[in-house]
């Protein structure tokens, strides 16, 4: 299936805090918030949504293609992914911008506080779908990006006829009532957590139910407690995989679409594509960053049967 991903390119600043945030928040202070905090570390990753799922579906044996907006200092970045299975072809670079930076603190429950520097990223919206190039995809993943791209790139898989994955996840607060339901109604699948689930039924005023009637199929992460694929047949509960290690966090939900996209992108059935997902997860949150996990596909193929049993399909990644 060829799969073009849309959505953030970004460089992630990832810092440990060695304490509690919720430790330093007064309650009946919130509305006067003012903290700071010091960091025992810094690092500086590759990440953003679009590359980090792209990033895991090349692990699998993909060739999945970026369409996004980045800075001058992005062609580093660009090597790396290349150098790893990545189509960069279509990521256009933005004169005297910078890319994309994410800036995010984690504590010792886990619990992160984040900043998102849009920079590159606001020109996403000048990009069309019609002048995307090369063959028609099989399925565009709308992913949180600047809100005029994800506006516009549902309007056009509409008018191009692509099936398209929407996974507005972080950007919900950012979009308008009417965009966020043109969104989800017209949309294959639906890809969020649950807390963006409640959200989504909040803002559109519908019942979980009425959300999940409107795509081919929802996929809902709970953390510790997996995931929920529901479909029109059946809903298929996917269990987590137990890490050897907890190293960070971030980018686990990309490496469970990727994860979850390579299974799909097969025709495999939902369950081997949820626990793929799954699995995937489990690599990079033993990880440092979001594309620091790395594994051979028969590693893969391997680990995944000592959980489940694939009846063989995972052979054909091999």
């Amino acid at each position: 299936m060829d799969i073009v991903l849309t959505g953030s390119v970004a460089f992630d600043y990832l810092m440990k805090f060695p304490g509690y945030f919720r430790d330093h928040i007064l309650a009946d202070k919130l509305d006067s918030i003012s903290l700071s905090f010091l960091v025992e570390s810094m690092v500086r990753r590759r990440g953003g949504i679009a590359p980090n799922i792209a990033y895991t579906l090349a692990l699998l044996g993909g060739r999945p293609r970026v369409y996004a907006t980045v800075g001058d200092d992005f062609e580093e970045y660009r090597d790396w992914l290349e150098k790893h299975g990545i189509d960069t072809s279509a990521m256009r670079v933005i004169p005297g911008e910078y890319t994309a930076s994410f800036f995010v603190n984690t504590d010792l429950s886990n619990a992160q506080i984040a900043s998102f520097y849009p920079g590159a990223m606001a020109y996403a919206g000048e990009l069309s779908l019609h002048d995307l190039g090369g063959d028609v995809p099989d399925l565009l993943v709308i992913s949180p990006n600047d809100p005029r791209a994800m506006v516009r790139y549902a309007g056009e898989c509409q008018d191009l006829g692509i099936p398209y994955l929407y996974d507005p996840s972080q950007q919900i607060p950012r979009l308008e009532d009417d965009q966020l339901r043109a969104g989800v109604e017209n949309a294959t699948a639906l890809f969020i957590n649950d807390y963006e689930f409640g959200m989504i039924q909040k803002r559109m005023v519908m019942a979980p139910s009425d959300v999940i009637e409107n795509t081919q199929f929802t996929v809902v992460t709970y953390g510790d407690e997996g995931s929920v694929i529901y479909t029109a047949e059946e809903d298929y509960h996917i269990p987590v995989v137990p890490p050897r290690e907890i190293v960070d966090p971030t980018g686990v939900g990309d490496a469970f679409r990727g994860g979850f996209l390579t299974g799909y992108g097969n025709g495999w059935d939902w369950e081997t594509c949820g626990r793929m997902g799954a699995l995937a997860a489990t690599y990079c949150l033993e990880s440092d960053g979001p594309q620091g996990h790395k594994y051979s596909r028969e590693a893969f193929r391997e680990r995944y049967r000592r959980h489940f049993d694939d009846r063989g399909v995972l052979d054909e990644i091999i």
